[in-house]
């Protein structure tokens, strides 16, 4: 709640709601009642009630004693997706320089702590873990998040260190607070960022800003690979030039305008934390 919210504006069922269709995940596709208490901790009647609404609204169906999510639920991130001019600006010029560096383009957003995959062009599958629209990463250990957290207000970054606690998802993952800043301060300095087996060994991403009309850094584009088809070196020097251009174009769509930045934009996340 912020200061201008009231306790009566603030629906809890809508929040219970949510929280029981969050529930399923690949650990829980298919949960039973029981479980969905257990994960959201509210009672069986409310759970069952809950879903016994989301299935009349088609989110949900029964299988017996176990629930499923139907393919209506898809149509919630098709709403941001089509609501979204970004993402459309965005769409041709992933394609484009997916095929010019061969290699997979991503286009990602913050949200809270992580970093959101809002727009994509596979390539190879390089990650272990299932990259598709949606998919949440660490924005401590990732380019895409260095290249938001740059330019993000000091709070922000802040609750990212402080929330996730910057954990280590690999021996070479940036944990000390301070390594972290000066990172940032690097990004913002040069415009782009490459991090190299942070979130994952053997992955390697570079990233650049994305900015709105205003000029405020609304969503980072990576471009991403392998060590073993590639080194930090090789990316600043062969991919770097083709993702800040292809940054540059997107913002442009977005009606930006090079050399136009508002000034409090650009010192917004730098007053206080760097």
């Amino acid at each position: 709640m912020t200061g201008t919210e009231s306790e009566r504006d603030y629906i809890q069922s809508i929040e219970r709601g949510f929280a029981v269709l969050l529930a399923f995940d690949e650990e829980l596709p298919n949960p039973s009642l029981a479980e969905l208490a257990a994960v959201t901790g509210l009672s069986r009647p409310a759970v069952r009630r809950i879903l016994l609404t989301l299935q009349r609204l088609g989110y949900v169906q029964a299988e017996g004693p176990r629930w499923r999510l139907t393919p209506r639920v898809l149509s919630i991130g098709q709403h941001y997706s089509g609501s979204n001019a970004m993402i459309e600006a965005a769409q041709p010029h992933l394609l484009a320089l997916a095929e010019r560096t061969g290699e997979s383009a991503s286009l990602a957003a913050l949200d809270g702590t992580e970093v959101v995959y809002v727009a994509r062009v596979p390539v190879r599958r390089i990650m272990s873990i299932n990259v598709a629209i949606g998919t949440r990463v660490p924005a401590h250990a990732t380019s895409m998040g260095r290249a938001l957290l740059a330019w993000a207000p000091q709070a922000v970054v802040e609750r990212v260190v402080a929330e996730s606690g910057l954990r280590a998802f690999t021996a070479h993952t940036i944990t000390d607070p301070e390594r972290l800043r000066a990172a940032l301060r690097a990004v913002r300095e040069q415009g782009w960022a490459i991090v190299a087996e942070e979130l994952e060994e053997g992955l390697l991403s570079a990233s650049a800003p994305v900015r709105d009309r205003s000029g405020a850094v609304v969503a980072a584009l990576a471009s991403s690979t392998s060590s073993g088809r590639s080194d930090p070196e090789r990316l600043a020097r062969e991919v770097v030039p083709l993702l800040v251009q292809t940054a540059d174009r997107i913002s442009a769509d977005l009606g930006h305008r090079a050399g136009t930045t508002r000034r409090s934009v650009v010192l917004e996340g730098r007053d206080g934390f760097f």
